[in-house]
């Protein structure tokens, strides 16, 4: 029996939660750890918290399969290794489709367990996947919150571990065609280090 003042929504709410619950918990077992002022927490947690902050932003009526999809985007990420895949561009092209399916099987599987239909966990696989970039403005969204998590979180990793500043703008470029305009916009007013900075500077022309 539900409560007096509650209904459809409460339980829909409480879903939301328990579904955000398990995969925070999933991705909280990654043992590579980011700083953050709170102390060091695992780094896909990290991504994922601040995934879903860039989608409420970009988009304030965000759907509730996009929040959860931006939440489960890499979940459970650090289990399909890329050396357990051959060298070179095909062998990273595989890796990356087989990443993409996990995601979205895993994302699946925790989603049905929190009470949401086959349906719903379909369409939150189709985001995570990227199906129909540039098409499904949901999925627009997803690319434009992971290249913000990128410039704001990665740039500078990878380019100490890159260390080479012709291969970092063809990254950068790359980053940018994929964004929308308002992806972009947002993306210009990041405060970014000084090598950072530079770094955009080159690519942009």
């Amino acid at each position: 029996m539900i409560a007096p003042g509650t209904g459809a929504s409460t339980r829909v709410g409480d879903r939301f939660a328990r579904a955000v619950a398990a995969i925070d918990a999933a991705n909280a077992a990654d043992s590579t750890l980011l700083a953050t002022p709170e102390g060091p927490r695992p780094k896909e947690l990290v991504h994922a918290e601040r995934l879903t902050a860039w989608v409420r932003r970009l988009r304030p009526d965000a759907s509730e399969a996009l929040l959860l999809a931006a939440r489960a985007h890499h979940i459970r990420r650090w289990t399909v290794l890329r050396r357990s895949y051959p060298e070179g561009r095909q062998g990273y092209l595989r890796w990356r489709r087989d990443l993409h399916r996990f995601h979205a099987e895993e994302a699946a599987r925790l989603l049905a367990e929190a009470g949401y239909d086959a349906a719903f966990c379909a369409r939150v696989g189709q985001i995570v996947r990227k199906d129909r970039l540039t098409q499904d403005p949901e999925v627009q969204t997803l690319e434009d919150g992971l290249c913000l998590v990128f410039l704001e979180l990665q740039l500078d990793e990878l380019g100490d571990r890159l260390a080479d500043d012709a291969k970092m703008v063809g990254v950068l470029r790359k980053s940018w065609r994929k964004m929308s305009a308002a992806g972009r916009e947002v993306a210009l007013g990041l405060e970014l280090s000084e090598a950072g900075r530079a770094l955009v500077r080159r690519a942009l022309g």
